[in-house]
């Protein structure tokens, strides 16, 4: 089925191998609720609780595909949500710092990892809107969820050649993508497109 939902995603413009290997490898079904798992290996969206969702297959292989990971790239990844983005990025032998805002999936997902032996450096419960400048500069930084503006705080803690993957827009988002090119200059992309669950500001 993970082989199945792979070809899917190659006839839809995946064709970065390490992301679709990492698609047939990771047991999507473990991070559903279990009456989703039946439909686990569709390339569909499903509630994950707090009013969030686990991402489509297709938009995390896209955004994962964005960001061009290599072994030990330090990646900050905003929005842990059911952690299966997470584990694609450790997957590709990424160095993952993740952040959650919403408590009750904070704390089932970092338990998950535990149990599943998926080891991100640090596992956060705080305000994706701000990073984590403790940790920074980060190779690359992919948000996942639909953010109404950019956050000057993620282009400040990109390394210089830094990509940031972010939806961008309110009702609809614009998948973009950041290049920092100097301290001061960014190249900016954009890829068509998506529907995110909103990204909240402000843990408390």
């Amino acid at each position: 089925m993970r082989n199945k939902l792979a070809e899917i995603l190659v006839d839809k413009g995946i064709d970065a191998t390490k992301v679709l290997d990492a698609i047939k490898t990771i047991p999507r079904h473990l991070f559903l609720d279990s009456s989703f798992e039946d439909h686990a290996y569709q390339d569909k969206a499903f509630p994950i609780g707090a009013e969030q969702t686990i991402s489509q297959p297709f938009t995390v292989a896209f955004q994962t595909q964005l960001l061009e990971v290599k072994p030990n790239d330090e990646i900050l990844e905003i929005g842990t949500g059911s952690g299966y983005q997470t584990a694609v990025l450790l997957h590709l032998k990424a160095k993952v710092f993740t952040i959650e805002r919403q408590q009750e999936l904070f704390k089932k997902t970092k338990l998950f990892f535990t149990k599943m032996g998926y080891r991100p450096k640090k596992t956060i419960f705080g305000d994706g809107y701000i990073g984590l400048a403790s940790e920074a500069p980060f190779d690359g930084i992919i948000v996942t969820a639909g953010a109404p503006y950019v956050p000057n705080p993620l282009l400040a803690q990109l390394k210089i050649g830094g990509r940031l993957v972010i939806p961008v827009g309110i009702d609809e988002q614009i998948m973009t993508l950041f290049i920092r090119k100097s301290e001061k200059e960014f190249e900016k992309k954009e890829f068509g497109s998506f529907r995110f669950v909103p990204m909240l500001e402000d843990k408390n």
